[in-house]
């Protein structure tokens, strides 16, 4: 390593919110000679713990005002983070004002996010929003040729093995390395508040799109072991798997993490104080979901439902997992269980297989809480709301001159909530509270049809069933039939009822097939495409 790409640190200015560690790291900072510069309560954490600090209002001769907002906007503290050590200029600028040389900067942030989190009101996200803090990390940053700047109090482990490594000087690779993670923070520090206060305007601009958060874990690879991957948290609320408690298994992957999502998000559909629900989950598509009395229930019906592809699925429940339940889930292979809790009794069944990944999220996803989906383009970001679109009894619109019976009407708003979830083109037969077959990803919605009747077939084969379920079934699809083969396909299959969006040209065609058919078909008004 050249020496010109060693900074000795003789001076460090440290003004944290999060204090964790601050005095064991500062000590050997001043072991090493360095001086210490804060500001409020860390100034007085530093002298609590027998450290001499220089308070900053000593350098800049101002005192700390506004209810300490305004504290390190000078020039300097400024000037001794950004003047280049190797320009004359500069350095002749630093003896005219009397700024002293910072070499290190140790900065987190007023907690900004966990405010906005907490449900707190927009006038106390705003009093935490810090702006002293993010100067000066942009200004250590930029000047990371001569500065290091630490925005994560683990990150000044970092520094002092640098520093020891190099005899009290820190390298330009460590210096650069932490300057990348600094932007990454306050860039998505912003993020956060610009979405935070998005909520509040009735027209918010969107000129601009700005997301971003902590890297949560490093995971071993992507999609395929080629991709690098990792899971980032974001500034939405509410419970989710990116939130959630691993309590038992091996670390998540990349797809475990996608399908564990899709699984969580669809049986977030289901009120657990209505209904016990159980979804089993493959390639973020359902191969079985059920509803019943209980858990145990719900997921030996969901299973039924396509008990092949169960096997190395994802299970996820609406209601804390029971022993009953779990032991259920013990008898075959499955990646990752998701739910809002499990007794104990239930964690003991599990615990014998050590590979399974336990996930608790403490609740259900809500389903009216703001949030986006991100998909990459080449070149940018494709952005949409979060498919929160719901239908009830009372927005259908019978079509067909047979009614849908009662019963009929609960299947066809379950397997209305289901086919939200799989990807289009999308086809879910139910019948009693659980799928019978479900066709998802195809190319034509008449092929989504065919694959969910043989599904329901190979399922009743599987279970020695005397006929598929699709007899008697009603049948959802995302979108509208375009032409009238898909229906009659449904038909053939056994389905005694059809709920779809509508509003094809040829609609009056599809109605006209389904009368002839003896079947009651129902108008949504909405679709649920999901590529």
């Amino acid at each position: 390593m050249a020496d010109s790409d060693l900074a000795p640190v003789r001076r460090a200015l440290i003004s944290v919110s999060d204090k964790s560690g601050l005095a064991e790291r500062a000590k050997r900072l001043v072991d090493m000679g360095v001086e210490l510069l804060s500001t409020g309560g860390t100034l007085q954490a530093l002298r609590d713990a027998g450290l001499e600090a220089k308070d900053v209002s000593e350098v800049t001769e101002y005192p700390e005002m506004m209810d300490g907002r305004v504290k390190t906007l000078h020039p300097r503290v400024h000037g001794g983070l950004l003047a280049r050590r190797d320009r004359d200029d500069d350095l002749a600028a630093m003896e005219t004002h009397g700024i002293p040389q910072i070499d290190l900067l140790v900065v987190n942030l007023y907690p900004f996010e966990e405010t906005s989190k907490s449900g707190a009101g927009i006038a106390a996200c705003i009093e935490k929003i810090d702006v002293g803090g993010p100067a000066m990390i942009r200004a250590a940053a930029k000047n990371h040729a001569h500065v290091a700047v630490c925005v994560d109090m683990r990150d000044l482990d970092k520094v002092l093995e640098s520093m020891d490594a190099n005899d009290g000087a820190t390298s330009l690779a460590t210096r650069r390395h932490l300057a990348a993670k600094a932007f990454g923070r306050t860039a998505a520090y912003d993020a956060a508040i610009a979405e935070r206060l998005v909520k509040e305007v009735e027209k918010p601009a969107e000129s601009w799109f700005a997301t971003g958060g902590p890297r949560i874990q490093k995971l071993r690879y992507g999609e395929n072991p080629h991709q690098a991957a990792a899971l980032y948290a974001l500034p939405e609320t509410g419970p989710g798997v990116a939130s959630a408690r691993q309590v038992q298994g091996k670390p998540l992957s990349y797809n475990n993490i996608a399908d564990a999502d899709a699984a969580f998000e669809l049986v977030s559909e289901f009120d657990p104080e209505a209904q016990a629900a159980a979804v089993i989950i493959k390639h973020a598509n359902p191969c079985g979901a059920a509803v019943a009395e209980d858990l145990s229930k719900a997921y030996e019906r969901a299973f039924a439902g396509d008990p092949v592809s169960a096997f190395g699925g994802i299970a996820a429940f609406n209601r804390t997992l029971d022993a009953e339940t779990a032991d259920a889930i013990a008898r075959i292979f499955t990646e990752v269980v998701i739910a809002p809790d499990a007794d104990e009794a239930a964690l003991d069944v599990l615990s014998a297989k050590k590979n399974v990944r336990v996930l608790l999220t403490g609740g259900l996803a809500d389903a009216g809480r703001d949030g986006h989906v991100i998909k990459s383009v080449a070149g940018g970001l494709l952005v949409q709301e979060r498919d929160f679109g719901h239908v009830r009894e009372a927005d259908l619109k019978v079509v067909t001159e047979r009614q849908p019976s009662e019963e009929e009407m609960a299947d066809l708003l379950f397997a209305w909530r289901i086919v939200k979830h799989v990807k289009s083109n999308a086809i879910v037969f139910a019948k009693d509270g659980r799928t019978a077959g479900v066709g998802m990803g195809q190319t034509s919605r008449v092929e989504a049809v065919r694959l969910a009747a043989r599904k329901a077939e190979d399922a009743a084969k599987e279970n020695g069933w005397d006929e598929p379920r699709t007899k008697g079934s009603a049948l959802a699809s995302d979108a509208f039939f375009p032409f009238a083969d898909g229906l009659m396909e449904a038909v053939e299959a056994g389905a005694r009822c059809v709920i779809q969006p509508g509003g094809s040209v040829r609609d009056e065609e599809v109605i006209e097939a389904a009368n002839k058919a003896g079947i009651a078909m129902v108008f949504t008004g909405m679709r649920h495409f999901r590529h």
